[in-house]
């Protein structure tokens, strides 16, 4: 454990969450005492324009702590005790293109299901690594980073094949948010919540939620049953999933619990499981990239430029759950304080009938030295043959990048339950190469026409 206040370092400091990421810091710093705050960032220009705002959300509650903008590596990790990694590689340009590509050839669109969370994890990988060989050459030797950085799933299994021993802790709020929804529903703030779940990042079940030792499951299927996992007025469930798309993801929960009513789905196997109604109410022109970059990121760059003008920070960006996720499981890592969140781990006989490597997402208790995972045991067969689909699918991913193969990458495309069939898979396969080519590892072909190929 370190002495506080730490040195904390945000890799993606130019992201539209860094804000509402450091507000969370802020009103926490009783608990998670900060000497510094660093943003790096290889984009200047969007760092330096976000980064007052950053500046002005710490001033209004510390003067003391020290705030640093750099994209020289050395000054951003040297020291530190933590690293928050929010990772976009390619930015929305290329999130646009992982969406509108698959939808061209009517397949599912979304930034990390599909092809498109295939994209972006052979654009991710390799600079994932690279970001953990300057935090290991410059931070303390006992650093934490905490990696937010999507595809969180593909992120993790690249990051233990070929960073096994570094101190990295991937965690996701996907399931935070839908306790947060949970809790609405039921009454109580998420923390009461106590869940069991399992699965992938992206694609997991919760099988029990406890509050005060009563499983409340019951009452959620017969509420999801009418409304989905949102409460009867939505607008009063999540302000930052407010809008529509958000909305019909959270309401999409209730067609999968009516055909598979046992446990609670992740939101996003609405992508797995029912595909053709997605892509039916898609907009291949205008995606969910176009909302972010013409909603979100517009207003926050404007609220930026205005507070440079003015010195006046109108409310621009939100503080969630995402934050506040980020800053618990930070805190429990700091302080040892063991306490129970849903992250992902090499599974370890945690799932005993999934592969021991996999890297799965449980309830771990999370300690200063890291997660140790719940077991949860054996997972019925649908949701296991579900899971090593999907796992197989990722993982070809992650061997395509490292070994560079065409073939592994198509296999993976092949494998996903978002394509229908092998001519997809390599159509869409195809087109992502020609975007990506500043962005992934070169992909060459073992075989032409019958034969080895010689390259």
């Amino acid at each position: 454990m370190f002495t506080p206040p730490f040195i904390l370092s945000i890799a993606g400091g130019g992201s539209t969450y860094t804000p509402g990421i450091v507000k969370s810091l802020m009103v926490q710093l009783d608990k998670f005492p900060l000497a510094e705050i660093r943003l790096y960032d290889i984009d200047e220009a969007r760092q330096n324009t976000i980064a007052p705002v950053v500046e002005k959300v710490i001033r209004d509650h510390s003067q003391s702590i020290k705030f640093t903008v750099t994209g020289d590596p050395e000054v951003a990790f040297s020291g530190a005790h933590f690293v928050f990694a929010q990772m976009r590689v390619g930015q929305y340009k290329m999130r646009e293109q992982d969406e509108k590509i698959p939808l061209r050839h009517g397949v599912v669109g979304q930034e990390t299901c599909g092809p498109g969370g295939l994209a972006y994890g052979l654009r991710t990988i390799l600079p994932m690594v690279e970001l953990i060989d300057m935090v290991d050459r410059y931070a303390h030797e006992k650093a934490w980073i905490v990696n937010y950085s999507n595809p969180a799933a593909i992120v993790a299994e690249g990051v233990r094949r070929l960073r096994p021993d570094a101190r990295v802790l991937n965690i996701c709020d996907m399931p935070v948010a839908a306790m947060r929804n949970m809790g609405a529903i039921l009454g109580v703030d998420r923390h009461k919540l106590e869940v069991d779940y399992f699965g992938l990042n992206h694609f997991g079940w919760f099988t029990r939620v406890l509050v005060d030792g009563v499983d409340r499951l019951p009452e959620l299927r017969r509420h999801i049953a009418k409304f989905g996992l949102l409460t009867e007025d939505a607008a009063k469930t999540d302000p930052q999933h407010s809008d529509p798309s958000w909305v019909k993801t959270w309401r999409n929960i209730k067609p999968i619990m009516d055909n598979f009513p046992e446990y609670l789905p992740n939101p996003y196997l609405q992508y797995y499981l029912m595909p053709n109604q997605i892509v039916e109410h898609q907009n291949p022109d205008y995606t969910r990239a176009n909302e972010v970059m013409n909603g979100r990121e517009k207003k926050l760059f404007a609220a930026a430029e205005e507070y440079k003008k003015t010195g006046i920070l109108s409310d621009a960006f939100h503080v969630g759950v995402h934050g506040e996720f980020i800053v618990d499981v930070a805190r429990s890592l700091a302080f040892n304080l063991r306490q129970r969140h849903l992250v992902m781990v090499e599974n370890r006989g945690a799932i005993t009938n999934l592969p021991y490597d996999a890297m799965v997402e449980v309830p771990a208790y999370i300690t200063s030295a890291g997660p140790e995972p719940v077991r949860i045991g054996q997972v019925p067969l649908f949701h296991q043959t579900l899971l090593q689909q999907q796992l197989a699918s990722e993982q070809l991913l992650v061997e395509a990048t490292v070994e560079g193969s065409y073939e592994k990458a198509l296999q993976a495309f092949t494998l996903n339950r978002t394509v229908p069939t092998m001519e997809h898979a390599k159509a869409i396969l195809d087109e992502m190469i020609e975007a990506n080519r500043d962005y992934w590892p070169a992909l060459q072909k073992a075989w032409q026409e019958g034969e080895i190929a010689k390259n």
